[in-house]
C-alpha cells in the first residue's frame, strides 16, 4: 500500500489508462498546461503530449459535446469539467445525446467516456459554485454516476469509469483533494455498482457517499462513546445501485439514516429511503431519517454555510431519533 492524496490517486489512475489504452484522452479548461484547476492532470501534458491531453476554450457545451463525438467514432475520451455546476451548460449532450445515442441506434452506437471533476460544496464558493446536483444525473437512464470518498475508491472507480463502455460521471469533492489514504501498489479496479461496509456496527445503518463519508464516520465515533454502534456504509457508485448491500445493512440494524450533500426534495436520499421502506419495511423498528442540505442556495457566508451542509452533529442526531432516543 501507499499513502497518498485523493487527487494524486485520480492522477495516477489517469496515468495508468493512458499507458494501457492509447485511445484515452483528456480533455477540459486548464488540463494541460495550468495541469488541472486542482492539479489532478498534473504532469500528464508532459508525459503524454497535446494530442492527448487537449486545453480547451471555456465553452462546456462545446467540449463535451466534442467528447460525446470522439466516443462514438471509437476513443475513450476523459473529459474534466471545473466544476459539475458548469456541466449544466452541457446538458442536452450529457441527456439528450450521450446518455441515448446506445439506446436509439439499437446497440450498434456506444458513447465510452468519463465526464469527471468536483462537485458539492468546498469553503465558501457560493451558491453557483456549490451544488451537489447529483441527483440530476443519477434520474437519467443511460448514464453511471459515481461518487467516490477515499483516494482508493477515487483511483479504482476512475479506472473502472475509463474502461466501461457507457458514459460514465465520476463526480469528485474539492474538499477530498488534500485527503490521504492508502490506495493499493498493485492494480486495482473497484467495480461499478458495489458498496463497501466502511465501518461496522449492530445499532443503526447509516449510508453516506463521498465527503458525507467521513462525517457519517465522526458521527459513528462520536457516537460509540455513547454505546451506540453505528454502521456506515458507502454505495460509492449512484447508479446502478448496489441495493443488496444496503439491503443487508438495513435488515441487520433494523434503522437506516441517509445522508446526501443535495437538497431533500427529489434527492438520492428520497430515492434509497423510498426503496428501503419499500424493500424492507417489515424489518424497520423506526421511520427512514434523512440527513440533508437545507432547502436555500448555499451561502456564501461562512456561518451560514456550515450551517447549511450536513455535518457529524446532525447526522448523529438523526441517528438518535431513529434510536427514540430524543
Amino acid at each position: 500500500m501507499s499513502v497518498m492524496a485523493y487527487r494524486d490517486a485520480l492522477n495516477l489512475a489517469l496515468r495508468e489508462e493512458m499507458h494501457r489504452d492509447d485511445r484515452v484522452f483528456i480533455m477540459g479548461e486548464e488540463v494541460g498546461a495550468y495541469q488541472g484547476a486542482y492539479k489532478v492532470t498534473k504532469g500528464l501534458l508532459q508525459e503524454f503530449g497535446k494530442r492527448r491531453v487537449i486545453d480547451t476554450p471555456i465553452a462546456e457545451a462545446g467540449f463535451v459535446g466534442a467528447g460525446v463525438g470522439a466516443a462514438m467514432a471509437g476513443l475513450r475520451p476523459v473529459v474534466e469539467v471545473m466544476t459539475f455546476n458548469f456541466a449544466v451548460a452541457a446538458m442536452d449532450s450529457i441527456v439528450n445525446t450521450a446518455a441515448k445515442v446506445h439506446y436509439m441506434s439499437g446497440g450498434q452506437v456506444s458513447v465510452p467516456m468519463v465526464i469527471r471533476g468536483p462537485g458539492g460544496s468546498a469553503r465558501q464558493l457560493a451558491a453557483q459554485h456549490s451544488q451537489a446536483l447529483e441527483a440530476w444525473f443519477c434520474h437519467v437512464p443511460g448514464l453511471k454516476v459515481c461518487a467516490p470518498g477515499t483516494p482508493r475508491d477515487a483511483r479504482g472507480l476512475l479506472k473502472s469509469a475509463i474502461r466501461d463502455d457507457n458514459p460514465v460521471l465520476v463526480i469528485e469533492s474539492e474538499l477530498l483533494y488534500g485527503a490521504t489514504g492508502e490506495v493499493p501498489q498493485a492494480e486495482d479496479l473497484i467495480p461499478l455498482g458495489v458498496a463497501a461496509i466502511v465501518r461496522p456496527g449492530r445499532d443503526c445503518a447509516v449510508i453516506a457517499y463521498s465527503k458525507m463519508v467521513r462525517e457519517a464516520l465522526a458521527a459513528a465515533d462520536t457516537l460509540a462513546a455513547e454505546g451506540i454502534e453505528v454502521e456506515v456504509v458507502d454505495p460509492r457508485t449512484l447508479r446502478p445501485f448496489d441495493w443488496d448491500t444496503v439491503l443487508a445493512s438495513v435488515r441487520k440494524t433494523k434503522r437506516a439514516v441517509v445522508v446526501q450533500e443535495g437538497w431533500t426534495f427529489c434527492g438520492v436520499a428520497a430515492e434509497i429511503a423510498a426503496k428501503i421502506s419499500a424493500e424492507a419495511f417489515d424489518e424497520l423498528d423506526a421511520p427512514v431519517e434523512r440527513v440533508t442540505s437545507l432547502d436555500v442556495p448555499l451561502p456564501y457566508a461562512r456561518p451560514l454555510e456550515a450551517a447549511t451542509v450536513p455535518e457529524a452533529g446532525r447526522i448523529a442526531a438523526a441517528v438518535k431519533k431513529a434510536l427514540y432516543l430524543v
